[in-house]
């Protein structure tokens, strides 16, 4: 039986827009990168791609990063992985250390965006390490956090490293290969390399005078039989470079979990105007036994104030930027953000957002 006109015009139609259909399925992906990323993932090929390339690349010279977060600063420690990935020549291995709570949704958030091909452990921090140990006094909670102590653990978290590991603070960007401050010139036998706060941007911006009298109680008796000087130049715990077979030697974690502990009993630091968390503990020992940074490398107090601290040419040379302080950069009034914006990479279970002033 022949169709009628109307009919084979119908059926036309209906192929025509099968064919349409087909091609779209076909094509679209190839069209919109998202679309075709997406699908990718979701049938596994953008994984195995890089689960390929990783296997071709020797991590026996790998530069060591230890990053460690909670549910709070995630969004952080993403934004400080990819700002490294994407500055960094070198191979790259990052060691990432979250809260419990955050373990599936801080590995979502790898393997499902551009960071999947990077390097990378990712493990749950043994809060039991710090349990009673811990007692923050002043206008600062959150910095009892046990994530903000695991620095102390280094050599007992990373048992198979015996060189160098750099630890960064998650509030942090990194504009330049890490791979300098990673090889940096260390003083023989010191374990540990950090930045002089009482000197240049650092001073300015911080509005104390960065000296130990701001962070530790001098009239403690503890305190007093180490013979510190009150005046001797602070430095920052929130970015540095460990020695970890002479962290190991000398026994530091044990030398700070010593202080650490003695606070929660009297007061040893807190009160002061530097506040008491888990920097106090790294001043006293590694007391004029550190080498010092380049202050390029760490850029920091961009977190002090919701004021604009730094001039926009200054910060575009800037090796590494901080934020330590309350304002952090994915806040509502933090300053300088627009930076830390690139960087960002979107959580994939939208748990966390960045706040952002209208």
């Amino acid at each position: 039986m022949e169709c009628d006109g109307p009919t084979r015009r119908y059926l036309a139609a209906v192929l025509t827009l099968v064919w349409l259909g087909f091609m779209i399925y076909l094509w679209l992906p190839q069209i919109l990168p998202n679309t075709r990323d997406k699908n990718l993932i979701e049938k596994g090929i953008f994984r195995q791609e890089a689960i390929e390339q990783k296997k071709n690349v020797n991590l026996s010279d790998a530069v060591h990063v230890c990053i460690m977060s909670d549910s709070n600063t995630i969004g952080g420690m993403m934004a400080l992985v990819n700002s490294i990935r994407l500055n960094t020549k070198h191979n790259i291995m990052f060691h990432l250390f979250v809260a419990r709570k955050c373990i599936d949704q801080a590995r979502l958030w790898v393997e499902t965006s551009k960071l999947l091909q990077i390097h990378y452990e990712l493990r749950i921090f043994p809060e039991e390490l710090v349990k009673g140990k811990i007692k923050v006094r002043g206008g600062r909670p959150e910095l009892a956090s046990p994530l903000n102590f695991g620095r102390y653990y280094l050599p007992q978290l990373l048992p198979k490293i015996h060189g160098r590991v750099l630890y960064i603070d998650d509030d942090s960007i990194v504009q330049d290969d890490v791979y300098e401050l990673y090889n940096m010139k260390m003083k023989e036998g010191h374990a540990a390399a950090f930045s002089k706060d009482c000197a240049g941007p650092a001073k300015r911006l911080s509005l104390m005078k960065n000296n130990y009298a701001d962070y530790l109680d001098f009239k403690n008796s503890h305190i007093q039989k180490l013979d510190l000087k009150p005046t001797e130049c602070a430095f920052n715990t929130g970015v540095f470079v460990a020695e970890l077979d002479l962290w190991r030697k000398y026994n530091i974690t044990k030398q700070l979990e010593y202080w650490l502990t003695l606070n929660t009993k009297e007061e040893v630091y807190g009160n002061e105007r530097g506040g008491g968390a888990s920097q106090p503990p790294m001043m006293i020992v590694f007391y004029d036994k550190y080498t010092e940074i380049d202050p390029n490398w760490h850029v920091r107090y961009l977190g002090w104030t919701t004021r604009t601290s730094y001039s926009k040419s200054f910060l575009s040379y800037a090796h590494l930027l901080h934020w330590n302080g309350r304002f952090k950069p994915w806040g509502r009034v933090s300053s300088h953000s627009d930076i830390w914006d690139k960087y960002y990479v979107p959580d994939p279970s939208g748990k966390f957002h960045p706040v952002r002033k209208n």
